[in-house]
C-alpha cells in the first residue's frame, strides 16, 4: 500500500464513522460499532494500523499523524453517541448499569445472642458446661420441685400462661436445674440458656417471652463463699476488672439464703457509673434437692439466674427493651463483627 492509498482509507473512514455511530440506537447496537470502528482485533482502526507498517519508512510519519487524527475524532464521536444511548436507556425504564449500587446491609448475631456466648465462654473456662431442657413444661418442674408453695402468687392465671391443666410455658429455665439433677449424679455444673414465658406487658423494661440464662453448682462442701467468688469473677471478666459489685439480700422460693447480685455500670444515659442489678442467685434449697433425688445432707449448691437482653441493654446502653424485638437491621448491623 502506498501512502496515497493509505490517506484515502483514512479519509473514507473518517467520512463513514459520523454515520455509522448516529444509527446505534441501544446499547448492543453500540457495542457492536464499537467493536467495527476500534475494535483491538477486528476494527478498521486495527486494520490501517497493521497496513501502517508496510508503508516505506519515510511515509510513516505523515500516515501516522492521520490515522491519529481519525482515531481521535471516532473516540469523541462514540463518547457522545454513548452517552446519549445511555439517557435513552434510562427514560425508557431499563436498567442502568452505570448507576451506584445500594449499600448492602451487614448481617451479625443479635446482641443478646452475642452475650449469651459471651457469658457462656466465661462460665466454660471455669468448668460449666450447657445444659437444656423443654419449654413446655409441667407444674411438678416449673414450681413444685422447686419449692414453689401452692399458694404461690406466681402460679395464678395473671402470671403463667398455661397449656392445659398440669402443662405451662416454662416461667424460668430452673426446671433445667432439676431435670438435669435427676440426669447426672453430682458434681455438677451446668449453665442452662432458653426461652421462658410470662404474663408481662410488653414496655419498654419487660416482655412477655425473653431469654433466660440459668447456672447451677452442686458438690460436696460448696458454700455462699465460691457463689461470691465465682460471680464476682464473671462480672470482672464480662464488664471490666476495675467494675465493682456488690450483693444484697433477696428472696427466691428455690434458695436459702436469696441474693442479688449488682455491679457498678454506665448505662450510656449521662448519669455516669450507677449500680444496677443484674441476676439473682443463692444457695440452693434442700427441698429442690431432695426433689431431685440428690441427698441434701451430702451436697450443697448454689444457683444464679440472669436476663441476657438486660445484660445486653447495661453493657449497651439500650434504654427500651422493645428494640432488641424489632429486627431493625439499622440497629442490628452495628454489632457486626
Amino acid at each position: 500500500m502506498t501512502l496515497d492509498e493509505f490517506l484515502e482509507a483514512c479519509r473514507r473512514l473518517a467520512d463513514e464513522a459520523p454515520a455509522r455511530i448516529a444509527l446505534a440506537a441501544s446499547p448492543a447496537e453500540f457495542a457492536d460499532v464499537r467493536t467495527q470502528l476500534v475494535g483491538r482485533k477486528q476494527g478498521r482502526l486495527a486494520d490501517l494500523m497493521t497496513q501502517l507498517a508496510t508503508l516505506p519508512p519515510d511515509a510513516r510519519r505523515d500516515a501516522g499523524r492521520a490515522i491519529n487524527d481519525v482515531k481521535s475524532t471516532i473516540e469523541q464521536l462514540l463518547d457522545e453517541r454513548e452517552a446519549s444511548v445511555r439517557a435513552a436507556t434510562r427514560a425508557d425504564g431499563a436498567l442502568d448499569l452505570s448507576m451506584p449500587s445500594r449499600r448492602r446491609w451487614k448481617g451479625s448475631l443479635h446482641p443478646v445472642t452475642l452475650v449469651i456466648d459471651e457469658i457462656a465462654e466465661i462460665f466454660r473456662e471455669l468448668g460449666f458446661t450447657i445444659a437444656l431442657g423443654p419449654e413446655a413444661e409441667t407444674e411438678f418442674y416449673n414450681f413444685t420441685a422447686l419449692n414453689f408453695p401452692a399458694d404461690h402468687p406466681a402460679m395464678e392465671l395473671h402470671d403463667t400462661l398455661y397449656l392445659g391443666e398440669d402443662t405451662l410455658l416454662r416461667t424460668h429455665t430452673s426446671p433445667v436445674q432439676v431435670r438435669t439433677l435427676q440426669q447426672y449424679a453430682p458434681p455438677v455444673r451446668i449453665l442452662a440458656p432458653g426461652n421462658v414465658y410470662r404474663r408481662d406487658f410488653f414496655d419498654a423494661t419487660h416482655a412477655p417471652s425473653f431469654m433466660q440464662l440459668e447456672g447451677l453448682a452442686i458438690d460436696e462442701g460448696i458454700s455462699f463463699v465460691d457463689l461470691k467468688a465465682t460471680l464476682s469473677e464473671f462480672a470482672r471478666r464480662f464488664y471490666g476488672s476495675t467494675r465493682r459489685v456488690r450483693f444484697g439480700p433477696s428472696y427466691f422460693p428455690f434458695v436459702e439464703p436469696g441474693a442479688q447480685m449488682d455491679v457498678e455500670v454506665d448505662l450510656g444515659d449521662g448519669k455516669g457509673v450507677r449500680w444496677v442489678e443484674i441476676l439473682g442467685c443463692g444457695m440452693v434449697h434442700p427441698n429442690v434437692l431432695s426433689a431431685a433425688g440428690v441427698d441434701s445432707e451430702r451436697y450443697t449448691g448454689w444457683a444464679f439466674g440472669m436476663g441476657p437482653a438486660r445484660i445486653a441493654m447495661s453493657r449497651h446502653g439500650i434504654p427500651d427493651i422493645r428494640v432488641l424485638y424489632d429486627s431493625d437491621v439499622r440497629f442490628l448491623e452495628q454489632f457486626a463483627r
